[in-house]
């Protein structure tokens, strides 16, 4: 195993699946827009599992048999539901709260690198009220690529003043660990998000945790 930075200027985080569990309300959008067609709304477990991959993902649970530009059309609709609910039921996982207070407490900046479109993911962050404590946030359109490039977790790390080499990346998706790794980042995959149908221990991540307490354990300034 490579053992863990000393030294950590900042982490970076995936934030649905490893920060939030946003799943009830991205579901709770799918189920609205259900309604409305009266298509029956698939199994909540079944949306839960795809939410990382994003609303094209999580509307063909319930639209199975259509194309990409049928899904497409049905897009705008969807994340209009779901920016009016994205808050209400949208709560940070079991010991993020005391994760992201040890990393302040010793001075060690996080932020956010996610594929979530900007307009919902700076909405959010205001909602729940992270927006002025993140050193960084970079979305899923802030750039021409999107993880699992590293581009976009370079970035940053360049907006938040921070050395690749003594950072940290944590996410709960295979391309989560890509992108890290590929950034010259430590890699963190969690058990406790949504993971894609996927096992964390066979993306090559440097390090899998299975509670955010088990970094808040181990991410610590020792200099």
């Amino acid at each position: 195993m490579k053992p863990f930075p000393e030294n950590i200027q900042g982490v970076l985080f995936d934030l649905d699946g490893t920060l939030l569990d946003s799943a009830p309300d991205l579901y709770a959008a799918l189920k609205a827009q259900c309604e409305e067609m009266q298509v029956a709304a698939p199994p909540y477990e079944m949306v839960r599992e795809v939410v990382s991959r994003g609303s094209r993902a999580i509307l063909r649970c319930a639209f199975a048999d259509a194309d990409d530009a049928a899904l497409l059309a049905l897009m705008p609709r969807y994340l209009e539901l779901y920016q009016a609910m994205m808050a209400e039921h949208t709560r940070p996982f079991d010991g993020v709260d005391e994760l992201l207070a040890s990393l302040e407490s010793q001075g060690i900046v996080w932020g956010v690198v996610t594929n979530k479109p900007g307009f919902l993911t700076d909405d959010l962050l205001v909602r729940i009220g992270w927006a002025p404590r993140a050193a960084a946030i970079v979305s899923g359109d802030t750039l021409p690529v999107k993880k699992p490039d590293p581009a976009p977790v370079l970035l940053a790390c360049e907006r938040a003043g921070l050395d690749p080499s003594r950072c940290v990346f944590v996410g709960d998706d295979r391309r989560d660990v890509l992108a890290g790794a590929a950034a010259g980042l430590y890699t963190v995959a969690v058990r406790w998000g949504y993971l894609d149908g996927g096992d964390p221990s066979e993306w090559n991540a440097d390090l899998v945790v299975d509670h955010p307490s088990d970094l808040t354990v181990r991410v610590k300034v020792t200099a």
